[in-house]
Formats: structure tokens, C-alpha cells, sequence
């Protein structure tokens, strides 16, 4: 890990030599791993919902998500002969490591995608050196995604880029079901160039590296076939650009939020399929673009993100399974090579031969630039915030409330996912609200019965037991931000609200008094602050790793026990980059008095418009905002 962690480090990435070069940094490690005949690439260590052959098939392919892109651009690698001795054999039945005949709904054709690709982009190295034989076997293991259905979501587009492939060589391929399943995915469409991840799902980093990136390739590869869908596809994503621009820091790193984390760099993966479909705008020229990928390469390949023998560790900024989706494979972090997409490029391709840009000018405070979000900058230090409404359907993913339902969402201080059941500590419940019904059992935000947001002021509704209604107004704002719970109850409650985590650091100071709590170290403070309701302040220190971003947290909370009836809590939250005197929290009284004068002149009867009304009061006592 030593050797792999410090040479990415120390490459520059300012040209395309470098980013070949840690190509090659990246893959080198895996060359042993690879099985007898190539097919599978067997990294073992832990599990997945599906079977290790499988598994380790997803690991051969997730590679080619860069090795492609390589070749098609002029490189070359001495990994190149495995892939291709991998794929002869891996599409031969009667070969021991064949990938299998796939069925409904199968992990296979998510990684059938890139081997389109590469039949579209680099015919002359995956397709020409083969034999009739092998030719013809690969075909017909591709062509089992068009007699079988997959997930009615971004799967729909696997299908798609591996007709693609077949078409571009002049096989046979389903034409009707390419055009059936880019129907259906424009059906997930919302506002601002946003998708959703299939019918009543969440819009998560799917949008971008995955619908979005196919549809880009689509309009590259297709274009001159489908002139028009080529065009919505590109003027969609333009759109999109201009709101997912805001997701990323001046520093590389960008906002983590939803689910497949563990893909990290991938996270920059649009941009990449933006310039390779050429859809660049006035604003976010190839410069802007090019500074937005290297960036991001650059702040991951400073964290920890490898295991000792120098391979992707499943994790965030760490090696961590706590927060690790079902399907993650031990092979599955190297979708992460999707972001390599500019190998493909010309040497003299604009993406290459212009000048790093930095970020344009954005506001601090985003419109809605997302189906639930209102993203909050500090351009000054860094940080970028995404505050949340929630939604209105949930699934079965793991911890998807953490993932989707949290108030905030921060580049600086990520965010948690429960370790367990019992507790505070276990369960991590940074940036929300956690109900008890005083048996240490706590119950958070889900799903939502309604949601809306009006300025910078966020609203939802919810239910954690059928006689509990909670609702809640975020108002957006950075370092500080408040929250205001409605709690109409039908049993007592111990309630909780969790301030953001911070790393636990050996220069860590901390503060508490009976109606707020605060840490702060050279990496971040973090605070929170009781304006109405609150009986006590503590320090909760979770369980190791359940934090994205740091193994060891403490996230200041503050409590309160509630009978039978109609409650307010408010809180004023706090997150800076780095160290602020720990005793800093909104010194005085000032603004507590403000919020209680505020709550009796209303009468309790508090509605979104007194909320909007209470953010300018509340925003012109605090200096700093």
C-alpha cells in the first residue's frame, strides 16, 4: 500500500503522460491476482450478495473501465494481453473459468457494459485478434442481455452500450430493445437534468456516473446515427453541469451523499464523458473540466484508500465495510476507473492541450440544485455543504437513512453510518434527529410523508412511530445552520439531535455547558447550540468507523425527554474547517432570546412563512454567517 499510496501522491497529474502513469500505478498491483486464464480477477477478503465467481468476473471487468479508454487513445499496458486471454476464455463454455450463462436481472450484464465499449472504440485490439471462433462466442455470450430483463433503473443502459458495440461491427443486435430502454430511462428524468435511479428512486451520484455517463457515450458513440436523442442527452447533461458543479470544492474533494461510495473517484467520472461527448458550455469549458477531474484524482490519491498489497480497499476516505453496500465486491471500488475516460482523447484534444481552470464563480447559497438539496459554500475555505428535505420513498439498500435522510451533508466532516442498534454511540447519528422511546432503541428519519423547500428554508414531514409526527425546517446556511422540530407525540421520547462529526485528533479541545456542545481540532470544529427545548448537552463519541471520512468521531449532541403532546426543539448548528476555539458557540444569549421571543410573539403557530421570516432574524444576529 506504502509503494502504491506514495507514487500516486507524488504524480502530478497535470498531463496526459501522468494520468497514464497512474493508470499503470493503480493496475500493477492487481497483476498477480489475476487467475490462471486470466478471467477473473480473485482479490478475496470479503463477500458480496453474489457468488465469488461472479465477483471476481466484476473485478475483471471494472478494470477495462480504464484500460479501454487507454488503448483508444494510443497507450498501451502489459495488462492488455491478460484482459484480452480473460475475455477469450471467459465467453468459452467449455473453458474452466467461463463467466457462466447469465440470467434475469444479473450482476454479469452491469459488467457486460465496457466490453461494448471496447467492441465500439477499440474494435482493432479486442475484436480483430480474435478467431472466428472467439468472435463468435463472444458474441453470443453478449447477445444473453437481450433475452433476458434487468432492474428498471440505470441498468437499462448495459443493454444499450453493448448493442452499441455489436452494431458498430455490423453483427446483429436489438435494435427495439436499445430504443425501449432509453425511452424508459428518460421517464426517470426531473428538473435541473436530474434523474432519478428508477421509478421513485433517489437522486444520488447514479445521475452522474451512471446515466449521464452512458447517455454521454451514447451521444459520442451514436451521434450520427441518432442525431436527436444524441442531443438531449448532451444538452441534458449540460444542464445538470451547471448544478453538480456545486458538489465539488476548490481543493478536489466533493460532497459524499447516497449509496456506491465506495466508487470514489468515479465521483468525477461526468465531467470526464462531458468533454468526451464534446458538451461543453460557455461557462464550464474543457479547462473548468479538466481542473474538476484532476483536482478530484489528486485529493483521493492523498487519502487511505488502499489495502496493503496496494489494491482499493472497499471504503471511503478509508478501508471500511461498516458503511459498504451488499453488492460491494472486493473488485467493485475499480468502477473508480471510470474517471480515466480522457485516456481516450487525442493527444491534441482541447481537454489536454488548455489550461487547468479553476472552479467558476458559484454563490454560497445554491438554489435548488437538486430534487431534495440546497447546496451551501464557504469558497473561502473550502467547504461545501448539502442540505437535505429527504424523500418521499425509501428502499432496502444499507443504511439508506443514513444515507439519504441525514439534515446535512458535508465535503469536511462526511457523515456516519450506525455500527449497531443500541445507542447513541452505536448508532452515529451525526446530523439528525434520533427518537427513543426511552429504551436506548432509536428510531431516525426515513422516509418522508411530505417535503418541499422554499428559499433557503427546508421542510418535511415525518413519522417515526404511526402517533409520532415530526416536523422539521432546516435552514441553510454555513458555519452555522438551524434546525426547528415540530414533535406531536403519543407516547414519551427521549430525543436526540447530533451536531457534525469531527476526527478525533490529538490537538482535539471540546467545550460543554448545559445547553450546547463543541469540539474543534486543526482539521475542522464542530459544534451545536440549544436555542429552545433542549435539556442537556453531550459529547457522543461513536463506535470506530462508522464515519466516512475518520475512523475514530465525536459528534457534539444535545437532549431532551418529552412527555405525551406537542413540542418544539431548536438548534443552531456549527462546521468550520479548522480550529475554533472550543468555548466559541454563539457566546451570549442573544439569540436564544431572539428564538423564544420569536416562538410566543408567533403563538405556536409556526408555519414555512414564519420560518423564512425567523432565518433573516436569526442570520442577522449571527456576524460570522
Amino acid at each position: 500500500m506504502i509503494q502504491t499510496q506514495l507514487a500516486l501522491r507524488d504524480n502530478p497529474l497535470r498531463t496526459k503522460e501522468d494520468m497514464r502513469l497512474a493508470l499503470r500505478q493503480l493496475v500493477e498491483p492487481l497483476e498477480s491476482y489475476y487467475s490462471e486464464g486470466c478471467a477473473r480477477l480473485r482479490l478475496e477478503g470479503s463477500g458480496a450478495a453474489y457468488p465469488a465467481s461472479i465477483a471476481e468476473m466484476e473485478g475483471f471487468s471494472r478494470v477495462l473501465w480504464g484500460m479501454v479508454p487507454h488503448l483508444a487513445g494510443g497507450g498501451n499496458d502489459p495488462i492488455w494481453d491478460i484482459c484480452l486471454k480473460g475475455i477469450v476464455n471467459g465467453t468459452d463454455p467449455v473453458h474452466e473459468e467461463y463467466w457462466g450463462a447469465p440470467g434475469d436481472n444479473d450482476q454479469r450484464f452491469v459488467e457486460m457494459a465496457v466490453i461494448g465499449f471496447a467492441l465500439a472504440v477499440i474494435p482493432e485490439q479486442i475484436w480483430t485478434p480474435l478467431t472466428i471462433g472467439q468472435q463468435n462466442r463472444l458474441r453470443e455470450w453478449l447477445s444473453t442481455v437481450n433475452r433476458h430483463p434487468v432492474y428498471d433503473c440505470n441498468w437499462l443502459f448495459f443493454p444499450v452500450l453493448v448493442n452499441i458495440g455489436l452494431r458498430k461491427l455490423g453483427l446483429p443486435y436489438d435494435a427495439e430493445g436499445m430504443e425501449r430502454n432509453l425511452d424508459r430511462l428518460e421517464q426517470f428524468s426531473v428538473d435541473g437534468g436530474w434523474y432519478t435511479d428508477g421509478p421513485g428512486g433517489h437522486s444520488d451520484y447514479y445521475t452522474p456516473f451512471a446515466i449521464h455517463y452512458y447517455g454521454l457515450m451514447y451521444a459520442k458513440l451514436m451521434g450520427g446515427e441518432d442525431p436527436q436523442r444524441s442531443m438531449k442527452f448532451k444538452a441534458n447533461a449540460a444542464l445538470f453541469a451547471r448544478d453538480f458543479i456545486r458538489w465539488f470544492s476548490a481543493d478536489g474533494s466533493a460532497i459524499p451523499y447516497g449509496r456506491s461510495l465506495a466508487y470514489r473517484f468515479a465521483q468525477s467520472a461526468f465531467w470526464s464523458a462531458l468533454a468526451y461527448a464534446e458538451a461543453v458550455t460557455e461557462e464550464i469549458t474543457f479547462g473548468v473540466i479538466k481542473g474538476i477531474v484532476l483536482r478530484n484524482l489528486r485529493w483521493w490519491f492523498k487519502q487511505s484508500i488502499f489495502r496493503p498489497d496496494g489494491v482499493l480497499a472497499i471504503g471511503y476516505a478509508y478501508p471500511n465495510l461498516v458503511m459498504a453496500e451488499n453488492y460491494n465486491a472486493p473488485g467493485s471500488p475499480y468502477w473508480a476507473m471510470k474517471a480515466f475516460l480522457p485516456l481516450a482523447f487525442a493527444d491534441d484534444h482541447p481537454f489536454w492541450t488548455e489550461e487547468e481552470l479553476p472552479l467558476p464563480d458559484l454563490h454560497a447559497i445554491g438554489e435548488r440544485v437538486h430534487p431534495s438539496l440546497v447546496v451551501v459554500r464557504q469558497s473561502d475555505n473550502n467547504h461545501v455543504a448539502a442540505f437535505n428535505t429527504g424523500h418521499l420513498s425509501s428502499n432496502e439498500h444499507t443504511h439508506t437513512s443514513a444515507k439519504y435522510e441525514k439534515f446535512a451533508y458535508s465535503n469536511l466532516f462526511g457523515f456516519s453510518v450506525p455500527r449497531a442498534e443500541w445507542g447513541l454511540a452505536q448508532g452515529a447519528f451525526d446530523s439528525m434527529l434520533a427518537l427513543s422511546e426511552r429504551d436506548n432503541l432509536f428510531r431516525v428519519r426515513r422516509r418522508n410523508e411530505e417535503t418541499f423547500i422554499r428559499d433557503r428554508v427546508l421542510y418535511s414531514r415525518w413519522k417515526p412511530w404511526q402517533d409520532v409526527e415530526v416536523k422539521t425546517w432546516i435552514i441553510a446556511g454555513l458555519p452555522w445552520h438551524v434546525r426547528v422540530h415540530r414533535i406531536e407525540t403519543g407516547r414519551e421520547l427521549t430525543v436526540a439531535e447530533g451536531g457534525f462529526a469531527l476526527p478525533i485528533a490529538a490537538d482535539m479541545a471540546s467545550a460543554l455547558q448545559a445547553d450546547r456542545a463543541s469540539a474543534s481540532c486543526s482539521i475542522a470544529t464542530s459544534g451545536i447550540v440549544g436555542l429552545l427545548g433542549f435539556e442537556g448537552a453531550e459529547l457522543i463519541y461513536p463506535n470506530a468507523n462508522t464515519n466516512l471520512m475518520y475512523p475514530r468521531t465525536v459528534i457534539p449532541t444535545l437532549k431532551a425527554n418529552i412527555d405525551v403532546g406537542i413540542h418544539w426543539v431548536i438548534s443552531a448548528v456549527y462546521g468550520q474547517p479548522g480550529a475554533v476555539p472550543a468555548s466559541f458557540l454563539l457566546e451570549g444569549d442573544d439569540l436564544e432570546r431572539l428564538v423564544r421571543e420569536w416562538v410566543e410573539e408567533e403563538d405556536q403557530q409556526i408555519d414555512t412563512e414564519r420560518i423564512i421570516r425567523l432565518s433573516g432574524k436569526l442570520f442577522g444576529e449571527i456576524a460570522s454567517f
